[in-house]
């Protein structure tokens, strides 16, 4: 039998529900506590913008818990609108405001799980206090952007901003009949991903009348009275009825740094392999933490659904008397772009050239079914392999579903530090309506034969 702890969770979107989870599943005589400020836990945020498209019809679909089922079902104690204010740590205990009842109490923990994920940039001037400023994060957010679009008439918008969040936004708003600029720093969309792709998505931008304005170094709000009505470039004004905010997110680490716990180069919070930070008695797991980079094998900051959700497992076990070590991760993220969707794998060949590595590339062109089938659609893809071991670094695909798939299996090959030459040497399948006759991939490898 177990023994009995108590553990306190702060945080409640990906990683602390399955923080929570798991340390009541893996020790039953574990006390295991939730806090979350808002009031929603276990949500959805990567599906948010087919909320806003209506795609979905209602966000509650994305609510996967209310606090009462989670309770229920987990065996976890949930406290939302509870914000954890502070941390003293040679007492064990936590403070939080109660946001319901406007008190302030406290808690007393063995051991502590901060889950409290990211948050989202913003530039100088863009208050999202005003009403048409919206940011992309959470519920609160979906549900303020949505109902305002439903109050008002809304024919125009704003983006700034063109990664995976901005493109999908823009995506989004088009499917409600919005106009879209999308107004970005760098000089192409998409700026993570290799040029052949960003050339690519802009012309998909372009087709669906998606304007882009890349190179704006300094964009400043034009706001009259409570809304702001157009952004100022140099001397152009833009009028908008709206503005969304999609500049990137930064690890929420206030609560750790009260709290004197160590962070990483990036600004996240350092963890060992165990999800265990500078302090024994707190682990830590999400959008908050640096992890092991399973190309670089340095520390990186990754801030993706899925990866919150695995941490968030390894820290609740371990926070109720587990040993499970963190593998070294490798960055998968996949976007729907219009009627196309980009996959990136691994390392691009600017994060390549970042951190020193000598790359050679193979990028091909190919079918995803053979040419007669109706269905046949072309699939760009690109894979890059160090000089020296000849291990596969990272890729790139943009075209139908398939680029799933192969993102997938570059990943796991990543992960084994496969040479770049095995994809010619795979045995790939073939059927007319489900795949082509020569994979895109057995030709992208032949090239590093």
């Amino acid at each position: 039998m177990k023994r009995p702890v108590k553990i306190i969770v702060v945080g409640g979107n990906a990683a602390g529900p399955a923080a929570a989870a798991k340390a009541k599943r893996y020790n039953p005589n574990a006390d295991v506590l939730l806090f979350e400020a808002s009031k929603f836990i276990s949500t959805g945020t990567c599906e948010m913008p087919y909320v806003i498209s209506g795609e979905i019809n209602d966000y509650r679909k994305i609510v996967f818990f209310s606090p009462e089922s989670f309770q229920k079902e987990k065996g976890v104690k949930v406290f939302v609108k509870h914000f954890v204010q502070e941390i003293d740590t040679k007492k064990k205990t936590i403070t939080a405001k109660d946001l319901i009842e406007n008190k302030v109490i406290e808690q007393d923990y063995d051991r502590l799980i901060l889950a409290t994920g990211s948050k989202a940039k913003t530039l100088p001037g863009f208050d999202t206090q005003v009403k048409n400023i919206f940011t992309l994060k959470n519920i609160n957010d979906l549900i303020r952007l949505d109902e305002y679009i439903r109050a008002n008439q809304v024919t125009k918008s704003i983006i700034i901003g063109s990664g995976y969040i901005g493109l999908e936004a823009g995506e989004a708003l088009v499917k409600r009949n919005i106009r879209v600029t999308i107004i970005e720093k760098e000089n192409k969309p998409l700026p993570g991903a290799d040029i052949e792709f960003s050339d690519e998505i802009l012309k998909i931008m372009n087709q669906n009348k998606v304007k882009f304005l890349g190179g704006i170094k300094e964009v400043e709000p034009v706001i009259s009275g409570e809304k702001l009505i157009a952004v100022r470039i140099e001397d152009k004004f833009i009028e908008t009825d709206l503005v969304i905010h999609s500049v990137g997110f930064e690890p929420e680490t206030l609560l750790a740094q009260s709290a004197k716990l160590e962070l990483g180069k990036s600004g996240a919070i350092k963890v060992d392999r165990y999800l265990k930070t500078s302090d024994s008695s707190i682990y830590a797991a999400g959008d908050n933490v640096e992890i092991l980079n399973a190309v670089t094998e340095k520390p990186d900051y990754i801030p993706l659904a899925a990866h919150a959700y695995d941490l968030g497992h390894i820290a609740g076990e371990n926070a109720a008397g587990g040993n499970v070590r963190c593998e070294p991760l490798v960055k998968n993220i996949s976007i729907k772009i219009f009627n196309k969707f980009f996959a990136s794998v691994g390392l691009s060949s600017s994060e390549a050239i970042k951190y020193g590595f000598k790359a050679e590339e193979s990028f091909a062109k190919a079918r995803n079914l053979v040419s007669v089938m109706p269905e046949s659609e072309y699939v760009i893809g690109k894979v890059l392999a160090d000089k020296g071991s000849k291990r596969i670094l990272g890729a790139s695909f943009l075209g139908g579903k398939e680029v799933s798939g192969y993102a997938d299996l570059l990943s796991a090959l990543i992960k084994m530090k496969a040479p770049a030459s095995i994809l010619s040497k795979i045995n790939f399948n073939y059927t007319p309506p489900l795949s082509p006759f020569v994979n895109l991939l057995s030709l992208i490898g032949k090239k590093f034969n």
